[in-house]
């Protein structure tokens, strides 16, 4: 096994999806109804679309937080000071 520090920043696997998915399947695990399981099999549906498209979780985020503002960012006049940006 490849062990490196470059290695540090790779995301958690279980089996072939990110790690985060499957803390639904412990929810459902947890609590055994047919709305657990939907939302399990969503979510995981979903991060396994993130990655078909190339996407970690965290750009996903990014990528809808773009797609919801749009292209249009207007300027602020001078005396409007300018808010925190998130570059990511």
């Amino acid at each position: 096994m490849d062990l490196h520090w470059r290695n540090t920043q790779k995301p958690a696997r279980f089996f072939a999806l990110d790690a985060r998915a499957f803390t639904f399947i412990f929810l459902f695990l947890v609590h055994v109804r047919i709305w657990t399981l939907v939302v399990a099999v969503t979510m995981m549906l979903l991060f396994w679309g993130f990655e078909r498209r190339g996407l970690t979780f965290e750009a996903a985020l990014r990528a809808m937080r773009v797609w919801m503002l749009g292209s249009r960012r207007p300027a602020l006049r001078g005396g409007q000071p300018r808010r925190w940006t998130d570059f990511g």
